[in-house]
C-alpha cells in the first residue's frame, strides 16, 4: 500500500508539514508496512515559505520590517538562488493584530515593499509571492509607497501564488468579499472600495492599461493588483506552483490512496482551495482521495464534489480551544488517519 499525504496548514495551529507529519505517523501505526509519502502544500496563504522550504531548501531570511499597523515586526523569507520566495502572511499577516487591532482603513501593505527591497539588494531577480492571509485592503499603496525610488532592473520578474480569482473593487471585490474578516464595518467596505476604485482609475489614465477587473486582483487585500499593474506579476494557483516542483503526479502514478485536508473544510474548499488542487491532481490518476479537517462544514458538497470520504478529526464535543492546542490538533490527525487505514484493511 503506498498512500500519498498532502495536507495543508491547520491555521494558526499546525504547519502543513506539522499536519503530515501526524497523519503519517497514524498511517504507520496502523499498517506499518505502508509506503508513505508526504508533500508540504500550501494556496499561497499561511505556511506558504515553509511548505516552499520543505520542498525545495533554499536560505530563510530575516529582516526587521513593518507590520500591518507600521510597527516593526521580525519577518523571513526564502532565497533560492537569485529567487526570493515571499510569504505576505509574514509581514502584514491578520494573525500579527489582535482582534481589536484589525482595521483596514489603517493597515497598510508597506512591509511586503520592505522585503522586496532587502531581497533585490541581494540580488534576487526572481520574485515568487504567495498572496494569503493579509490584514491589509489598501490595494498595494503600502507597498508601492516603499518602493518608491527603488530601481526595478528590466529582468526582475514576479509571479503571484494565489488561488483567489476576485477583481479588486466591485461586489465580488478586495473589500467586499474580504474586507469583514478583517474588521472592516460595512461602512468600511464602501470606502475601502471607493479608495480602490479610484486609485486603480488613475493608474489607468497614467499607465494606458488597467488590471483592476483581472482574475486575482483582489487577493490580499488589493496586493494582486499592484502587483500586476506595476510589476506585470502573472498569476499561478500555488498549489499547482508546489506539485510542480515536488513531481506530485510521478508519486501518484502507483498510489492507492491520498490523504489530504485542511483546518476547516467546507463548501469554499471546493471553490479552489489547496485540497481542491490535490483532488483535482488524484483524479487524473484515478487514485482516490480523502479530506481529513478539524471542522466540517456542507460535507456533502464536499463528497460531490469528488472526495472519497470527509473525515473530521476533532469530537463533536470538543471545546474549540482545546482543538487548536498543537499536542491535541497532532493527536486527532494521527488517530483519525490509523482508523482511515484500519478501515480500509478490513476485509470486503
Amino acid at each position: 500500500m503506498k498512500i500519498v499525504i498532502a495536507i495543508d496548514s491547520f491555521k494558526g495551529c499546525l504547519s502543513s508539514v506539522e499536519a503530515n507529519a501526524a497523519a503519517r505517523e497514524g498511517v504507520l501505526l496502523a499498517c506499518p508496512a505502508a509506503e508513505v509519502v508526504t508533500v508540504p502544500i500550501s494556496d499561497g496563504g499561511e505556511g506558504w515559505i515553509e511548505a516552499y522550504h520543505s520542498a525545495c531548501g533554499g536560505e530563510m531570511i530575516e529582516v526587521t520590517a513593518c507590520d500591518p499597523l507600521r510597527r516593526p515586526v521580525t519577518a523571513s523569507y526564502l532565497i533560492l538562488g537569485q529567487t526570493a520566495v515571499i510569504e505576505v502572511a509574514k509581514v502584514i499577516g491578520l494573525n500579527l493584530l489582535l482582534p481589536e487591532e484589525r482595521n483596514p482603513l489603517i493597515a497598510s501593505s508597506y512591509g511586503v515593499g520592505q522585503l522586496i527591497i532587502d531581497a533585490l539588494q541581494r540580488g534576487c531577480k526572481q520574485f515568487i509571492i504567495g498572496l494569503g492571509g493579509s490584514a491589509t485592503s489598501d490595494a498595494g499603496q503600502g507597498m508601492m509607497e516603499a518602493l518608491q525610488g527603488t530601481f526595478l532592473p528590466m529582468d526582475v520578474r514576479f509571479t503571484i501564488a494565489s488561488d483567489v480569482a476576485n477583481p479588486l473593487y466591485g461586489p465580488k471585490g478586495a473589500a467586499a468579499v474580504f474586507g469583514p474578516q478583517k474588521g472592516a464595518t460595512p461602512q468600511m467596505v464602501k470606502e475601502l472600495d471607493h479608495r480602490a476604485r479610484l486609485f486603480a482609475e488613475e493608474a489607468a489614465t497614467k499607465m494606458y492599461i488597467d488590471k483592476a477587473q483581472s482574475p486575482g486582483a483582489g487577493a490580499a487585500g488589493g496586493l494582486g493588483y499592484a502587483l500586476m499593474q506595476f510589476m506585470n506579476a502573472r498569476q499561478r494557483s500555488g498549489i499547482e506552483l508546489l506539485t510542480e516542483l515536488t513531481d506530485f503526479d510521478r508519486q501518484l502514478a502507483d498510489a492507492g490512496l491520498v490523504i489530504t485536508g485542511e483546518g476547516r473544510a467546507d463548501s469554499q474548499t471546493v471553490m479552489g482551495k489547496a485540497p481542491m488542487g490535490i483532488l483535482n491532481r488524484a483524479k487524473s490518476h484515478s487514485v482516490p482521495v480523502v479530506l481529513v479537517a478539524g471542522q466540517i462544514n456542507d460535507r456533502k458538497a464536499l463528497l460531490q464534489a469528488g472526495f472519497a470520504e470527509a473525515l473530521c478529526t476533532n469530537p463533536p464535543t470538543l471545546p474549540e480551544a482545546e482543538a487548536m492546542r498543537k499536542e491535541v490538533a497532532q493527536e486527532n490527525i494521527r488517530l483519525t488517519a490509523k482508523l482511515l487505514v484500519n478501515a480500509l484493511m478490513v476485509p470486503k
